[in-house]
């Protein structure tokens, strides 16, 4: 699953995609990720279907023809139809897909309050890893911000190819809240009686 501003480390092992692949970079560096349902063969997927353009930021070959490459999202896109071709993998027709306008006055203090929101997820998440990184820097556009956060939380494929249909940064900004503010209160205690229990129970007392 690949989201609009969003890098995604991919290896490539099958034939038709290291063809893809030699055949991007001899290119414009870019090929289409659309997300397939279990269930659904990959030339059934329907018109209208959204994906996200992959642009290649770097590329490392290996020795036996495999390759580690990392992409970034770019704009999205709907499949209108697959077309035959005689390359090994998948060639399309392709129409562009883009936010409507919004006019939400609240759109700015929405972003600003999920940052808030993923900064305390984001915090607690680290604390019970007993990891000391610093979280990742969100982007300053709303209508990026939820495909930031989705990138790096937990939310079911199903949840994500809903956010990336989303034509709204508002409604995204609030699929993005229904899944954070449900995770805080547990995740915060769960964090602090970790933290608690590292330090054996004991932590700063006032001196008499």
């Amino acid at each position: 699953m690949l989201f609009p501003g969003v890098g995604l480390p991919l290896h490539i092992f099958e034939p038709r995609y290291r063809q893809m692949l030699t055949d991007c970079l001899a290119g414009d560096n870019t090929f289409g990720v659309l997300l397939r349902p279990d269930g659904v063969a990959e030339r059934d997927l329907p018109p209208g279907h959204v994906g996200c353009v992959a642009h290649i930021e770097t590329s490392e070959r290996l020795p036996d023809g495999r390759a580690n490459v990392l992409v970034r999202g770019g704009d999205r896109f709907a499949l209108r139809r697959f077309v035959d071709s005689a390359l090994p993998y998948h060639v399309a027709e392709t129409a562009a897909y883009e936010d409507t306008a919004d006019a939400s006055p609240t759109l700015a203090t929405d972003a600003d309050r999920v940052r808030a929101l993923f900064a305390r997820v984001g915090a607690a998440a680290r604390a019970l890893a007993d990891d000391t990184d610093e979280l990742p820097v969100m982007p300053e556009d709303p209508a990026m911000l939820a495909f930031a956060i989705a990138a790096l939380v937990d939310m079911a494929l199903s949840e994500r190819q809903r956010l990336l249909i989303s034509r709204s940064a508002v409604e995204r900004l609030q699929q993005i809240t229904g899944v954070l503010e449900p995770a805080l209160e547990s995740l915060e205690m769960r964090a602090m009686v970790h933290v608690r229990a590292r330090s054996n129970g004991h932590g700063p007392h006032p001196e008499n």
